[in-house]
């Protein structure tokens, strides 16, 4: 059985159990998120010893030369000491500079942060109001955008941090930013290729920066985006989408919701946004596909458009999995 060393203590690993795991259940305090490989805000470094591969997927090359790692998919088979990072390693300081309702539940949340950061629109951060407290949110501004970078933060029942930001956040308020991390931003080359964007919820933050992006860049392919709620209420960039698809005639904006009510936009549906899809592009090969929001959709849909010719290389997608106890990317 291996033994993990951390903070001159020594605990011993059971089967299947992961660094996070281990750690968690003997009371320390390890900052965590998604505990899904997904955050990355339960970084660790090895001090002595070598973690699995698996531990360092998806991480960037000067992370994983510092010997940092993912503790909640670090399952150890052999002995391993470990430390927390330095922080300053991770992250950079920001400022609240902007904070507004977008609708009833989702807060648009500009910071402006203290040194250049570097990332692609569609990438998501994680924010950490302390040592303790930090949630991972997509980034829905370009990089260049000299207004900073903004957030659509949906408040979750009991959600700490997203209650902190509806709540009680007011400009000039600090925090820091760690990241980024994702694979959905968009990627210059094929400006002819047609792009599929579909998201629920604030999952429309990151295909608002693809869409902006790959607009700046000139692509002339189709950019269909369908950005689905339960209510008409949660579409809340239907005027923003509506304004930019008539100024751009390759932006095809698709709005659909689960319940329609009597007054609502003659330009929204009452689908699913499996529906929809299979409606609207019967046969993705070809495309490109962005798949943003929740796990369980985000997964029904890239089997979905996989089967039906999409090529898998061609299927990008950050799922919103879920942190613990409440809130979640996005």
């Amino acid at each position: 059985m291996a033994q993990l060393k951390f903070r001159d203590k020594t605990y011993e690993v059971g089967d299947g159990a992961t660094v996070l795991d281990v750690l968690l259940e003997h009371g320390q305090e390890v900052p965590n998120s998604c505990r899904a490989g997904v955050c990355q805000s339960c970084l660790m470094q090895v001090v002595e010893g070598e973690v699995p591969e698996q531990a360092q997927k998806g991480l960037k090359d000067s992370y994983r030369a510092k010997g940092l790692f993912l503790a909640c998919s670090c399952q150890p088979q052999a002995d391993l000491a470990v430390s927390l990072p330095d922080a300053a390693q991770l992250r950079v300081s920001a400022e609240v500079t902007g904070i507004r309702p977008l609708s009833e539940d989702v807060m648009e949340l500009v910071l402006q942060t203290d040194a250049p950061f570097e990332y692609q629109a569609g990438q998501f951060v994680t924010l950490w109001r302390d040592e303790r407290l930090g949630r991972s949110y997509s980034i829905a501004s370009l990089p260049d955008d000299d207004n900073g970078l903004m957030f659509h933060i949906r408040k979750v029942a009991r959600g700490e941090f997203s209650s902190w930001v509806h709540e009680d956040m007011k400009p000039g308020d600090r925090l820091s930013v760690q990241g980024p991390a994702g694979d959905c931003f968009y990627i210059p080359g094929q400006p002819d290729q047609d792009i599929l964007l579909i998201g629920t919820g604030t999952g429309l933050a990151p295909l608002l920066g693809i869409v902006h992006d790959a607009l700046r860049h000139g692509h002339r392919g189709r950019l269909q985006l369908i950005h689905g709620a339960q209510h008409p209420s949660g579409l809340y960039g239907h005027e923003t989408l509506t304004a930019l698809a008539r100024d751009h005639d390759n932006l095809i904006y698709h709005p659909c919701v689960l319940n329609a009510e009597d007054e609502m936009d003659a330009g929204i549906r009452q689908d699913t946004v499996e529906g929809l899809v299979k409606a609207l592009v019967p046969k993705p090969a070809g495309w490109k596909a962005y798949l943003c929001g929740d796990p369980d959709l985000v997964n029904k849909l890239r089997k979905q458009l996989f089967l039906a010719g999409c090529n898998m290389k061609d299927i990008n997608a950050d799922a919103f999995i879920p942190s613990t106890p409440a809130d979640r990317i996005g």
